[in-house]
C-alpha cells in the first residue's frame, strides 16, 4: 500500500469521525495542556489558514459557475447566514443577561461565516453538495466585511475592537488560503499528484481544527468548570435555532429536500474555529469569549454530525416503508412517498 493511499484512509475516517477526534483533543488539551499551547499567534494564524486551504482546494471553476447559475438561492443562503446566527446571538445574552465575555463569544460566533466541515455534513445527509459549497464560498468571501461589522452592531462600544485589523487577518486567513487552493485545484486538479495531495486534505483539516480547540482548552480549560453549563446552555439553543431557522427559510421559499437539509446545515454550522482564532487575537482579556468559541467549534462538529446522521435515518425509514409495502406488510394507504429531492 502506497503513502499516500494510507493517508486517505486515516483521512477518511479522520473526517467521518470528526465529532470523536476534536472531542478526544479538548479533553488531551484538558488533562495536558503542554501539548496544545503551542497554538497561539502566528502559529494559530497558520494552523487556520491550512483549514481554509483544505476548502479551497475542493472549490473549482464549476463551483463559481454555481453561484451565476442560483444567485437567488445564493443570496437567500447568505441573507440566512448573516441574520439568523447573529441576532439569535444577540436575543440568548439578552434574554439571558449573559455576561460580556459570553454575549461576545456568542455573538463572534453567530457573526462568521459557514463552517469548514459544513459540506461534509451535507453531502453525508443527500444534501445539494454543490449549493453548499456556494454558500460557503459566499459567506467566506463576505466574512472579512461582515463579521467585523455585525460585531461592531450588536454590541456597540462595550467592546474594544480593532475593525481594520479584523478585517486584515480575515482575509489572511480565509481569502488568501482559500483563493490559492481554488486556483491551484483550476490548474492542476487533473493531475494524480493534486488528486493525491487532495485527497489527505480533509483529515488534515480536522486535525487543524482540532488543534484550535486543543489550543484555547490548553489555555482557558479550567473554566470549564465554572461556567461551562451555562455556556453550553446558550451554544446548544443558538446552534438548534439555526437548524431549525435555516431549514424553515428554505421550505417557506419552496427548496426541494436536498437543499432545505443543506441551508439548515450551512446555517446552523459556524466557522467557530476562526471565531475562536478571532477571539484569541482580538480579545485576549476576555477569556470568556475565547471560551465560548471552543465549546461552539466542538458543539458544531457534533450536532452537525448527529442531524446529518438523523436525516440518513428518516431516509431508512422511508425506504423501509417502502419496502414493507411493497411486500405487503403495510397496507397502501399507510404511507406517503413524497420524492422532492430533485424539484
Amino acid at each position: 500500500m502506497g503513502l499516500f493511499k494510507l493517508l486517505e484512509i486515516v483521512s477518511r475516517y479522520l473526517a467521518k469521525y470528526t465529532a470523536l477526534f476534536v472531542v478526544l483533543a479538548g479533553v488531551m488539551a484538558y488533562y495536558y495542556p503542554q501539548l496544545f499551547t503551542w497554538v497561539s499567534g502566528t502559529k494559530q494564524m497558520v494552523v487556520l489558514g491550512v483549514i481554509m486551504l483544505a476548502m479551497g482546494m475542493s472549490l473549482h471553476a464549476r463551483d463559481y459557475k454555481i453561484l451565476a447559475q442560483h444567485p437567488f438561492d445564493i443570496c437567500l443562503g447568505a441573507v440566512a447566514q448573516f441574520t439568523i446566527m447573529p441576532l439569535a446571538a444577540f436575543a440568548i445574552a439578552k434574554i439571558f443577561s449573559l455576561s460580556d465575555g459570553l454575549a461576545l463569544g456568542l455573538i463572534l460566533v453567530g457573526s462568521c461565516p459557514g463552517g469548514v466541515s459544513s459540506n461534509i455534513m451535507s453531502f453525508l445527509c443527500k444534501g445539494d453538495v454543490a449549493y453548499s459549497v456556494g454558500m460557503t464560498t459566499v459567506s467566506t468571501l463576505l466574512a472579512p466585511v461582515m463579521t467585523p461589522l455585525l460585531v461592531t452592531l450588536m454590541l456597540g462600544t462595550d467592546v474594544s475592537m480593532d475593525g481594520i485589523g479584523m478585517v486584515k487577518f480575515l482575509i489572511i486567513v480565509t481569502l488568501i488560503p482559500v483563493g490559492a487552493g481554488s486556483l491551484c485545484n483550476i490548474a492542476f486538479g487533473e493531475k494524480q499528484l493534486f488528486k493525491s495531495v487532495s485527497s489527505i486534505m480533509p483529515g488534515i483539516a480536522v486535525i487543524a481544527f482540532a488543534c484550535i480547540v486543543g489550543g484555547v482548552i490548553a489555555v482557558h480549560g479550567e473554566k470549564f468548570l465554572e461556567s461551562g453549563l451555562v455556556i453550553f446552555a446558550c451554544i446548544f439553543m443558538h446552534n438548534t435555532a439555526g437548524y431549525i431557522l435555516g431549514y424553515l427559510t428554505a421550505k417557506f421559499n419552496h427548496m426541494n429536500t436536498a437543499r432545505r437539509r443543506t441551508l439548515s446545515i450551512e446555517v446552523g454550522v459556524q466557522n467557530a474555529g476562526l471565531a475562536t482564532g478571532l477571539s484569541s487575537k482580538f480579545f485576549p482579556a476576555v477569556p470568556e469569549a475565547a471560551i465560548a468559541s471552543a465549546v461552539s467549534c466542538v458543539w458544531h462538529s457534533i450536532s452537525g454530525t448527529i442531524l446529518a446522521n438523523m436525516y440518513l435515518w428518516f431516509d431508512n425509514r422511508k425506504v423501509k416503508n417502502i419496502e414493507n409495502r411493497i411486500s405487503g406488510k403495510l397496507k397502501p394507504q399507510a404511507i406517503t412517498v413524497q420524492s422532492d429531492y430533485r424539484k
